[in-house]
């Protein structure tokens, strides 16, 4: 998972691209990386491994010159990033200069490597599919361009790379010269939304991952890209859009409105917030159904995903609702760390429980969901260790027993608590005296009930139907190896690459 940003300013675009990138700092904290483009016909970079307000200090900023950018916020589905050149946005100066920056993951991206060196005659330096996806675009638009861009022309070539690529994918990209392009896969899975501002100067735009970007920023929200439609903003502020798919489908990833999102987040007319009030509300109605009789005391959250979800549920059971424990701000989120170790070293680093909340009573502890299953354990453990008589678990989701292909770095397989037990073995290896999932029925229909046009949502990681064809048993043993964290290993952090042109 990742996070992209686009900008067409009638200023300096450096500052609103890092205050966007700021607000979009959940999606990934492995590295960063912005791209302007200025009036002289320079392109400048500067992208490095770390947080944001790591990786750009003020001679970086003064370096990124132009009224036109884009940005990303790096979180790796593959393994740890052994250099700041696995950091996005990735440039190619054919044709006319491109720079893309890429949320998802492709699932054909080695046969399109293969083809991309043997039809296109194009070299791919990294490891990462986006370089891929950048390469796709760039000849597509090659075959049709003329020395005059049109967006005739730019959505001939979205609509090339829709023909050949499988996957999830939000892309935003820099025409040096032309303008900004953005598009969604035809299947929607990846969120991408735009907004306008107005200005002394003009209209100005956003493209973004989440519409948190653009409030935080001073847009308002226009609307979200349809799956397979493309917006292209060219440098004279002229805006048009396509739809370059022939087909369509609406199949968003369940899982933005279970974690990944800022809950202050509206995806696909959907707030992701109010989605979570309703988790919360699905789940207490289960314990109504299968544990009338449940001897809960108090019901605490596991910071912060899961707060909304916990106190809906303890208001629809007439439960005591408490903040258990405190988070250390500086650490990141365990979810996306990039080994077993360093995620195991890091929960304790990261709560802290408060003794008063647990001493003798029986504990309902809510989180999100529950994948790997260790910092549920170490976090049943502290509660223990704090003086709760019993610890019961509740999951806002389903059971995740499956690995994630579009875009979500989650496990092999074997890593999964939930892989090879049924509910009653999981509550046992996590130390839990009781757990409680939400149904995936349930689960979709919270999110549904936002926008009843929404039919359809990619749940992958938690029924394994994978809405692509290329997905069988030999790429996921393929991926397994990639993601198991045996493969993941820490780096030392680089100081980052820069260039113009």
């Amino acid at each position: 998972m990742c996070g992209v940003v686009g900008v067409f300013s009638q200023g300096q675009a450096n500052q609103v691209l890092y205050d966007s990138l700021i607000l979009l700092q959940h999606r990934g904290q492995d590295a960063a990386g912005i791209m302007t483009y200025n009036h002289e016909g320079k392109v400048f970079l500067r992208k490095a491994l770390g947080l944001v307000r790591d990786a750009f200090q003020e001679r970086h900023m003064l370096r990124l010159e132009g009224n036109v950018g884009i940005g990303h916020v790096r979180y790796p589905t593959a393994g740890y990033a052994t250099s700041s050149a696995e950091a996005q946005p990735f440039y190619v100066n054919s044709p006319f200069g491109i720079a893309m920056a890429h949320n998802g993951n492709l699932v054909n991206a080695e046969k399109l490597k293969e083809l991309l060196f043997a039809e296109d005659r194009r070299h791919i330096n990294t490891s990462s599919d986006s370089e891929i996806l950048l390469n796709v675009f760039a000849h597509e638009l090659h075959k049709h361009s003329q020395t005059e861009l049109t967006a005739e022309d730019v959505f001939y070539a979205v609509a090339g790379v829709h023909r050949r690529v499988e996957g999830g994918y939000a892309i935003v990209a820099l025409i040096a010269g032309r303008g900004i392009i953005a598009f969604r896969d035809p299947n929607g899975i990846r969120p991408l939304v735009y907004g306008k501002r107005v200005t002394d100067r003009g209209l100005e735009y956003m493209i973004a991952s989440e519409s948190v970007a653009l409030e935080g920023c001073g847009f308002e929200v226009v609307r979200d890209l349809d799956p397979g439609e493309a917006i292209f903003i060219n440098n004279d502020g002229e805006v048009a859009t396509r739809q370059c798919a022939g087909k369509t489908a609406h199949n968003h990833c369940i899982f933005e409105y279970v974690y990944f999102a800022r809950p202050d987040s509206v995806i696909d007319k959907v707030s992701v917030h109010r989605s979570r009030m309703r988790m919360g509300e699905r789940l207490a109605r289960k314990i109504q159904r299968e544990w009338q009789d449940h001897d809960i005391d108090v019901v605490i959250p596991i910071p912060d995903t899961s707060r909304t979800s916990a106190l809906e549920l303890a208001l629809h059971l007439n439960l005591t609702y408490r903040e258990g424990f405190i988070k250390n701000r500086y650490i990141g989120r365990t979810f996306i760390m990039p080994g077993q170790v360093v995620r195991q070293k890091s929960v304790r680093q990261k709560l802290n429980p408060i003794s008063v909340e647990f001493k003798d009573k029986n504990v309902l502890l809510v989180d999100d969901s529950i994948v790997r299953g260790t910092t549920s354990q170490q976090i049943i453990q502290m509660a223990r260790e704090a003086g709760a008589k019993k610890v019961y678990m509740a999951s806002a989701a389903p059971p995740v027993r499956h690995p994630n292909v579009y875009g979500i770095d989650m496990p092999a397989p074997k890593e999964f608590i939930a892989h090879g037990r049924n509910v009653e073995q999981i509550a046992e290896a996590i130390g839990a005296d009781r757990l409680i999932y939400q149904d995936l029925e349930d689960l979709i229909a919270t999110v549904r009930e936002g926008n009843p046009e929404l039919k359809k949502f990619d749940c992958s990681c938690f029924n394994g139907e994978y809405i692509s064809g290329d997905v069988d048993s030999d790429y996921l043993e393929a991926l397994e190896e990639r993601r198991n964290d045996n493969a993941k290993t820490q780096v030392e952090v680089e100081d980052g690459d820069e260039f113009n042109v």
